[in-house]
């Protein structure tokens, strides 16, 4: 057998050696890749740029609210304003002239009222002696105690609680000058939004149409038009409300012979429908304070009387009139006032329904509705019912003729 010739390789020793040389180098590391850091700054950016716009939000909610009730107000002011300037006027002195209407009628509300109280709350000073020996002799009879009013008001004039009051209501007086300001200078900024929304509404609605395309400018001038309509139905609402709530409550007044019954029917009237929220209790608390002034028990029958009222004016008259003049259902009117208070609290119970309104009829011409099928599911037995016996009328009918 021939030996076998083993081929040499110069590179076969070579190549263990080179690989552990290789194994044996230190490995270098792994590069960054080049999108990071952008997407890092990106990222810190995107980050701030949202903590910014919160903060601003939060800052500027007040001022977005202010504008929101600006703009509703000159909503359901802009039809008298558009009236006065058809006739020639010029719309700023229009606005000037509503507003300075609606100036004079608060202030002479406010102060006639503000007299009213003066003076029964004097009487209710120079008659409380009188009104604890009252009670005193009410609570000894019926308990079989034996109270002083002499003790009485030396026991409240000595009491930890009302020093504390009065030491508090001194302490807290700066602040409720503050607030006090704070709430003037709410009232002049929606005053003077309100006013520039109404005098340049023409010119308002020409810089937002500049920027939109011919189709998109119809669409916001419908919804403009409509805005105005169903805030027009909704103050007219309220209006008659408040004028149900004054007579209602003129006749319970009169009946007890509460004194000032006109001005204080007026005042409930007026501020449970024009202030959402706390109105309700805000109106009941006056005439229940003029109604003790004449007889105690007279303001538990006013109280009495506020709650029922209340109730029946939640549950039956204000969605039957809301449903006929701003024409939205009952049950959608009081959802949306639930909606609104949870959401923008009373500016979102103030707006909520003629918004709802607004937002319900601009959706309605977008879409399509069909005829509705003839069906028992539907119509219910009454309907199914009627709709054959006239179809039985009009074969009648036809074979007579």
């Amino acid at each position: 057998m021939a030996p076998t010739e083993e081929t040499f390789s110069p590179d076969a020793d070579d190549t263990p050696s080179a690989a552990r040389a290789s194994s044996d180098s230190p490995q270098q590391p792994a590069r960054m890749p080049r999108w990071l850091p952008r997407a890092m700054v990106l990222a810190l950016a995107l980050v701030a740029c949202y903590r910014l716009a919160t903060w601003a939000f939060d800052q500027l909610t007040g001022l977005l609210l202010n504008i929101l009730i600006a703009f509703f107000l000159a909503l359901a002011i802009e039809p008298a304003v558009d009236r006065m300037a058809a006739r020639g006027m010029r719309r700023g002195l229009a606005t000037a002239l509503v507003f300075l209407a609606i100036l004079i009628g608060t202030a002479g509300f406010f102060t006639l009222l503000g007299s009213m109280l003066a003076d029964q709350i004097m009487t209710m000073v120079q008659d409380f002696p009188q009104y604890l020996d009252n009670l005193v002799s009410w609570t000894n009879d019926t308990f079989h105690t034996h109270l002083s009013r002499l003790e009485i008001q030396d026991s409240l004039l000595h009491s930890d609680w009302l020093q504390s009051y009065v030491k508090n209501s001194a302490d807290n007086v700066l602040d409720v000058s503050a607030q006090v300001l704070g709430g003037l200078f709410k009232v002049l900024t929606v005053t003077l939004f309100a006013f520039y929304f109404a005098a340049d509404g023409p010119r308002l609605r020409r810089a937002l149409c500049s920027v939109l395309p011919p189709t998109r400018q119809v669409e916001v001038l419908r919804a403009w038009e409509i805005a105005v309509a169903k805030t027009g139905g909704y103050i007219y609402s309220r209006g008659l409300m408040a004028l149900i709530s004054g007579v209602a409550h003129y006749i319970l007044l009169e009946a007890l012979g509460v004194p000032y019954a006109p001005a204080l029917a007026v005042w409930v009237g007026l501020i449970s429908q024009f202030i959402p929220t706390i109105g309700t209790y805000l109106a009941g608390a006056l005439p229940m304070l003029i109604a003790f002034t004449v007889e105690p028990w007279y303001a538990l029958w006013v109280l009495v009387f506020v709650v029922v009222y209340q109730q029946f004016e939640n549950y039956l008259l204000q969605p039957r009139i809301t449903a006929r003049t701003v024409d939205i259902h009952p049950a959608v009117s009081f959802g949306s006032v639930i909606a609104g208070t949870a959401l923008l609290g009373a500016v979102g119970a103030l707006i909520a329904i003629p918004a709802t309104a607004t937002l319900q009829a601009f959706l309605g011409a977008y879409i399509k509705r069909y005829d509705v099928t003839d069906d028992l599911r539907v119509h219910g037995r009454t309907r199914r019912r009627g709709a054959s016996a006239l179809a039985r009328m009009r074969a009648a009918l036809a074979r007579r003729s």
